[in-house]
């Protein structure tokens, strides 16, 4: 269901142990591998078609609890505490490194329906995008998210990520519920949910009886046309596709007001419904959608149960209802932007700033599943020596493959995806160890060189150490330590039993000095260094700066104050490092030569 905003998190907490426990009690053979054999994507139906775990996939028809419900009381509860009508519902598990890859939620079903997620374990790295909007769901929360927008999900972690997973068409109470809930964007304070424990009486569930109605009504077919037009991307076509469309819509209503829902007309019906969507599939090649989706794939998860000639209901599985993000194998990636710099560097600002030249495509944040998705490149698998990556790890199987994840995510800031050769932008603080990887692939990328004073981004790597919201690699082998966050630089092992400022300081040093050390085999007109504070002093000037050096345009007017950047823990201040000068100031004189080379770098 499309909404107003990416996320709106629901004013219900639970008891994620309890749940977890509850879970725990199901067997591992009653966990259904996904339809497509996806890897790492597993699913345990709790309501589905006639209550039948074996139409776990099945969309249309009567849905009912399976018996692995029915002796859930604490799941139970937790779905009645909703107050909705309950469609398909099921916990959805992740495994370690998985992922759910970019789509859009377009067929009929989830035009009317939302989605909710309940996360039962998960960890602080896991990352649900949809949208532009990039959050992490905790446990024992109640979320809601635009299915209608691109969404990814990523598991950044070892561990599995299991939600509980339900689609309901809501209800009057539902809905105002949503109402009181909170928009990713705003703050948590003074906001409480309201916790729902478990043990009580049995909830009564409402489920769905009825899903769709075929043929489909004149009124209901017209709306879904008209909505499907509106959501289209001003293209050449579109007077063509509107033409064609309003005609279809016309003949839809002559049937209509002269059979209306008779079965004995459904073969009519169809063979004016197919007719049409032949010929759209004809004009309409490479139109997509403001969201990003193809538009002739999106219709026809729309229209798609408009005029059902076959009886068989469980064929119409989740897997034909989405649309994957259109990407016209013509699209080729051209002299890339890198952003570089150690973590914590205000990378991420940059990134957002920059991405609003017109020019510039990105992936919406950070890679990290585009490029440890691969199994070549999973860190686990490479014994977690570190993420440095050589121009020997670039076989041309992997490039492909990479050049391909890229091609497959990027968008452009009007959520457009590449139509042809295409500017690719993009910022992953692990990058700074995988410049002869990168320059392997991609021989014409440029590099813009983030420098920040390091006591700032000290400071800022402590608390993300603190905070727990930047584990990459929470089960380290052979790690005693905090959780391990940020990048893995080359001798890690060496730190164990350290003191987290001094492993604060060996993560920024092996990263600036393996960073500076290629970037000055390169030549120089390839990269461009910035500097943090001057970003800050005057945006405007420095983004015309780097567009002009990477030769892309730049069409925005900035302001003296940049929006705070998603990753940010904290009110950024140049001074806040002062709050912990104690453990700083000691790191400062073994650092003191790779500082003075990477503030003569940013000054070249």
């Amino acid at each position: 269901m499309k909404l107003p905003v990416p996320f709106i998190q629901l004013p219900l907490q639970f008891d994620a142990a309890a749940l977890a426990a509850e879970v725990a009690g199901f067997d591992e053979s009653l966990w259904q591998p996904h339809p497509n054999g996806i890897p790492g994507n597993t699913a345990l139906p709790l309501i589905t078609v006639d209550g039948d775990p074996t139409k776990g996939d099945a969309l249309q028809g009567p849905m009912r609890p399976t018996p692995h419900l029915a002796r859930s009381p604490y799941l139970l509860r937790v779905l009645g505490s909703l107050d909705a009508v309950l469609g398909r519902c099921r916990l959805m598990r992740l495994s370690g490194r998985a992922e759910v890859d970019l789509h859009v939620d377009s067929d009929y079903y989830w035009h009317e329906r939302v989605r909710v997620h309940v996360p039962i374990l998960t960890q602080p790295t896991v990352r649900f995008t949809s949208g532009d909007a990039t959050i992490n769901m905790a446990a024992g929360e109640c979320w809601i998210f635009d299915t209608w927008r691109l969404h990814h999900v990523l598991n950044d972690d070892d561990r599995p990520r299991i939600h509980l997973v339900a689609d309901t068409i809501g209800s009057s109470a539902f809905w105002n519920m949503v109402n009181a809930g909170r928009p990713h964007t705003l703050p948590r304070q003074g906001w409480t949910p309201r916790f729902v424990a478990p043990g009580g009486a049995e909830p009564a569930l409402a489920f769905e009886s009825v899903n769709s109605q075929s043929p489909m009504s004149y009124w209901e077919l017209r709306d879904l046309v008209q909505f499907l037009i509106h959501e289209t991307e001003p293209q050449p076509q579109l007077a063509q596709i509107a033409d064609l469309a309003r005609v279809f819509v016309g003949n839809w209503q002559t049937l209509w007001f002269r059979h209306g829902a008779d079965p004995a007309a459904m073969g009519e019906y169809a063979a004016h419904l197919h007719g049409f969507l032949g010929r759209l599939a004809q004009i309409a090649k490479g139109v997509s959608l403001r969201n990003g989706a193809d538009f002739t794939a999106a219709m026809m998860g729309l229209l798609r149960r408009a005029a059902q000639v076959s009886e068989s209901r469980e064929s119409l599985g989740e897997e034909g209802a989405r649309t994957p993000a259109s990407r016209p194998t013509a699209a080729v990636i051209e002299r890339p932007v890198f952003i570089v710099s150690p973590p914590r560097s205000g990378s991420s600002l940059l990134f957002e700033t920059l991405a609003q030249s017109p020019d510039l495509y990105t992936v919406g944040g950070e890679s990290h599943g585009i490029v440890e998705g691969i199994p070549a490149l999973d860190t686990a698998r490479r014994g977690y020596e570190s993420n440095r990556l050589l121009a020997e790890d670039a076989t041309p199987l992997i490039a492909e493959q990479l050049r391909g994840r890229f091609r497959m995510a990027a968008f452009d800031r009007d959520r457009r995806p590449p139509q042809g050769a295409f500017r690719l932008l993009e910022k992953t603080p692990k990058n700074s160890l995988r410049l002869p990887f990168f320059e392997r692939i991609f021989p014409d990328a440029v590099y813009v060189y983030l420098y920040r004073d390091p006591r700032q981004v000290l400071a800022s790597m402590l608390e993300a150490w603190e905070s727990g919201g930047f584990r990459t690699y929470p089960q380290l082998p052979g790690w005693t330590g905090l959780p391990w966050s940020l990048l893995l630089t080359p001798g890690w092992r060496e730190l164990n039993g350290a003191a987290l400022g001094d492993i604060v300081a060996a993560q920024w040093q092996a990263a600036t000095n393996l960073l500076l050390d290629d970037l000055e085999r390169l030549a120089p007109e390839r990269v461009c260094a910035i500097r943090y504070d001057a970003l800050l002093a005057d945006p405007q000037a420095q983004m015309q700066r780097l567009c002009a050096f990477a030769g892309v345009r730049w069409d925005r007017t900035l302001g003296r104050d940049l929006p705070i950047a998603n990753h940010t823990v904290s009110a950024p201040s140049a001074e806040k490092w002062r709050r912990r000068e104690a453990i700083i100031a000691p790191l400062l004189p073994r650092l003191q030569a790779t500082m003075q080379r990477a503030q003569a770098f940013a000054a070249r």
